[in-house]
Parts: structure tokens; C-alpha cells; sequence
């Protein structure tokens, strides 16, 4: 149960801003509502509208206002007789909704943290975490890339003997996602080498290597939740590449938990996220 008086967790999301990744922002804090039950939480987009009741809200004013809701609330409650002790610790905490650092939206996002009035805590992106090599397995499963469980004895013929995992945001982000990408090697039982999808002719490199080490069926597996990736670089990097591609991490169940692991480690309070 999260605690009273407890921080805002801002689940800040990249990208333009769309029904489709505010959904998927609403999922993952639903998840994670259910983890920490009693969870005040909201969404700020990177990209979002300064307006007053905006369809996607800005993250800057997102903070802006859940500080003046804590004061304001502080206020009605002196008003009512109720003793309210002064408020310490952050307003919110922002959690960033990436699976591994991408430098420019990390800038961005710290940028909008200081246009705020708030007094906000950043916490950590997601990964690398076991977790998101089990949900980049499930997500190569249900395209029929990978076995959904290697203790099974039938073939999948379609399996891919040779992954890349793919992400974006820099030479940081590449070494985060191939981290995760050996979690997946051991669950998989198969080479995966990481490489960077917005570096022009990255995949297709990395798809060579794994081609003159022997791998004949490769699959690009996504080290992204989504809103983070362009329009169409997924399908354009694996056609370059002649790969399957399985979908991005989206909202896979794990998400919620390590977005309150984060937050919960901002605040000083470590709650595990084993891996299943």
C-alpha cells in the first residue's frame, strides 16, 4: 500500500504523443496501481500540449499541477482544523517510460522536470532487467520466432537460430540492450547480438555478423515499450536486414511492476522485481 502523503509517480512518455501510447500509459499504471495499491499516479507526455486541460499534457505541466494539488490540498486541510505536518520529500517522482537510457529524451525529460514547479525526483529507466528479456521472449514467441518454453520437446519451425535485439538512443542504449540481450541468449539458447536502429545500416551489419557465425534464421526482437521508436523503423531496419521482427514490449505485464520498482528506489524504498 503506498504510504499517505506519498509523491506522485509521472510516468513520462516519449514520442508524439497519440490514443494509442496514452492507452498504453494508462495500462502500465494500472499494472502498477496494482502493485502498490493506493498509487496516485499521471501521465506527462515528452511531446504533449501546455494548454489547460489537454488531450496529452506536457510533462512540464503535469508537475506544475500535481505540485499545486499538494498544496492546495495541504491548504483545505489546515482550513478544515486538521493538524497537516510541512511537507518534506519530492512532489512527484518521474519515472521514464524507456527500457534502456536514450541521452536526448533523458535530457528532455530533466529539461521539463526544471520548467516545472515541482519538486520531482527522476528515477531510472526500466532496464536492463530480466524481466524485459522475459517479455522480449513472449513477444518473439507469439510470432512464432522462438519456443515459449525451452523444457517443451516440439519444434518450432519458424524459430530463429540468431537474434538481434534492436533499440534506440545512442551507443549507451546499445550496451543496456545487449545486457538484456544475453538474458535472453540464455533463455533462448541461441546468439543475440544488440544493435541501434536509428544508425543507418546497424541491424543489417549485425545481422551479417551473426550470418558468418552460422545463424541462418535471424529475428529483430524490439528492446522498446514503442512510443520511443519512429513510425515504420522497425519494419524498415528488418527488411534491410531480411529478418522477422516481433512486436515491441508494449504493455507486457511486467512493465507495471518495474515502473514501481523505480519509483520505489527513487524514494530510497528497494522493492524487488525478481524475474519470473
Amino acid at each position: 500500500m503506498a504510504p499517505e502523503g506519498a509523491p506522485t509517480l509521472v510516468l513520462a512518455v516519449p514520442g508524439a504523443p497519440s490514443a494509442a501510447s496514452r492507452g498504453l500509459a494508462e495500462e502500465i499504471i494500472s499494472m502498477g496501481r496494482s502493485e502498490l495499491p493506493g498509487l496516485e499516479a499521471r501521465v506527462g507526455f515528452l511531446e504533449g500540449d501546455d494548454a489547460e486541460g489537454a488531450e496529452f499534457p506536457a510533462l512540464a505541466g503535469v508537475l506544475t499541477a500535481v505540485a499545486a494539488e499538494r498544496v492546495a490540498r495541504a491548504e483545505f486541510a489546515r482550513a478544515a482544523g486538521h493538524e497537516v505536518p510541512e511537507q518534506s520529500g519530492p512532489d512527484a517522482v518521474v519515472v521514464p517510460l524507456l527500457a534502456g537510457p536514450d541521452a536526448d529524451l533523458l535530457r528532455r525529460i530533466r529539461q521539463a522536470v526544471m520548467d516545472s514547479t515541482a519538486a520531482v525526483e527522476l528515477a531510472e529507466v526500466l532496464g536492463p532487467h530480466p524481466l524485459l528479456a522475459e517479455g522480449m521472449h513472449v513477444r518473439l514467441s507469439e510470432a512464432g520466432l522462438a519456443r515459449a518454453d525451452r523444457a517443451r520437446l516440439f519444434t518450432v519451425t519458424t524459430a530463429a537460430d540468431g537474434i538481434i535485439v534492436a533499440t534506440t538512443g545512442g551507443e549507451e542504449a546499445v550496451q543496456v540492450a545487449g545486457v538484456t540481450g544475453m538474458l535472453l541468449a540464455a533463455r533462448l539458447a541461441v546468439p543475440v547480438k544488440a544493435a541501434a536502429l536509428d544508425q543507418e545500416g546497424a541491424v543489417a551489419a549485425v545481422a551479417e555478423q551473426l550470418r558468418s557465425e552460422g545463424s541462418t534464421q535471424l529475428a529483430l526482437a524490439p528492446y522498446l515499450i514503442g512510443p520511443e521508436a519512429a513510425e515504420g523503423l522497425l519494419d524498415t531496419a528488418a527488411k534491410e536486414a531480411d529478418c522477422a521482427v516481433s512486436e515491441v514490449l508494449g504493455a507486457y505485464g511486467a512493465l507495471g511492476k518495474l515502473v514501481v520498482t523505480q519509483y520505489a528506489a527513487a524514494l530510497g524504498i528497494p522493492q524487488g522485481a525478481p524475474a519470473r
